[in-house]
């Protein structure tokens, strides 16, 4: 049913003081955590690929090692989604409207409703990173796991027992990026994390752990070491609105695999219905969050 003059009936008579209901809207947020990647399929995939394993001693007059375990480990599977919002306001609304300037019915907040749901989307790979998606694909475990499986081991990027934030763990899972992850051939990488992301909840005790000069939390005049182990933090942190635990935190590293696949960009549509008269405004977006590398970020879920 499109929007009619009972909607608006404040909107008809002179004397308003102020319309309200319209706010400024949330930075976004999670450009800074994904990376944008042009889809041109309905289905886009990603193959995590081994290369060859670490070279091995020969004898002299042996033979030289060889190895043919090289390939195709694990596929992720990318498929966009469309998304997709509209209104209609009658003639008569739109012409009897005292506060055009105001309350535009060209723009009731389209592009908001757009941006907030790409938000939440995007959170949503975060909030649910402790359960695996079998849709995804992959290695067979979720994005956060003590036992992603490479060649011959397992590789963790969250702790065996969840951690609240605080000096210690946000330190040791910092040495664990940088001595822990392999490649799927389960050679050494070159792992750093850049970036902690936090709820609104945790965000002082991020600003402490990453600004404070001397050890965070203690009376001891040593320096704080978090800025400086393993090149430090260079992106600072991140608190994202849209995380849905109050206890749960994150390192961005500098390995790429979290993913906003853009396959159509946001766009709008207005016209007149010819039989009503109607004025139709739709709004459509074809894209979705994934990710292809869990190396491409560490954390911690605690419950309390």
């Amino acid at each position: 049913m499109a929007i009619a003059l009972g909607q608006i009936r404040d909107l008809l008579l002179p004397g308003l003081m102020a319309l309200t209901g319209k706010y400024d809207q949330i930075e976004t947020q999670w450009k800074q955590i994904f990376k944008i990647h042009k889809s041109n399929m309905a289905l886009e995939r990603s193959a995590s690929v081994a290369f060859l394993p670490l070279a091995q001693i020969k004898q002299e007059g042996g033979a030289t090692a060889f190895s043919n375990t090289a390939g195709e480990r694990y596929v992720y599977n990318m498929e966009p989604i469309e998304v997709g919002l509209a209104y209609s306001i009658t003639r008569k609304a739109i012409a009897d409207n005292l506060y055009k300037s105001v309350f535009t019915p060209t723009n009731l907040g389209l592009q908001k409703s757009f941006a907030d749901f790409w938000e939440i989307e995007g959170a949503y790979i975060l909030n649910t990173a402790t359960t695996a998606n079998a849709q995804i694909g992959g290695d067979g475990v979720a994005l956060l796991s003590t036992a992603h499986p490479v060649d011959s081991a397992t590789v963790a990027n969250t702790p065996s027992v969840a951690l609240d934030l605080n000096e210690a763990s946000l330190l040791a899972m910092m040495t664990s990026i940088r001595r822990n992850f392999l490649n799927e051939a389960g050679l050494k990488i070159r792992a750093r994390a850049k970036r902690l992301i936090v709820p609104p909840e945790l965000e002082a005790v991020a600003g402490r752990l990453t600004r404070a000069e001397l050890r965070p939390g203690t009376a001891n005049n040593d320096p704080n070491m978090i800025p400086h182990l393993s090149g430090g933090l260079p992106d600072g942190y991140l608190v994202m609105d849209y995380l849905t635990s109050p206890y749960g935190w994150f390192l961005k590293t500098d390995i790429e695999g979290l993913i906003f696949l853009d396959r159509e960009p946001f766009e709008t549509d207005m016209w007149v219905d010819n039989v009503t008269d109607n004025l139709l405004v739709k709004g459509y977006q074809r894209g979705g969050f994934f990710y292809n590398d869990w190396r491409a970020i560490a954390g911690s879920m605690p419950s309390s």
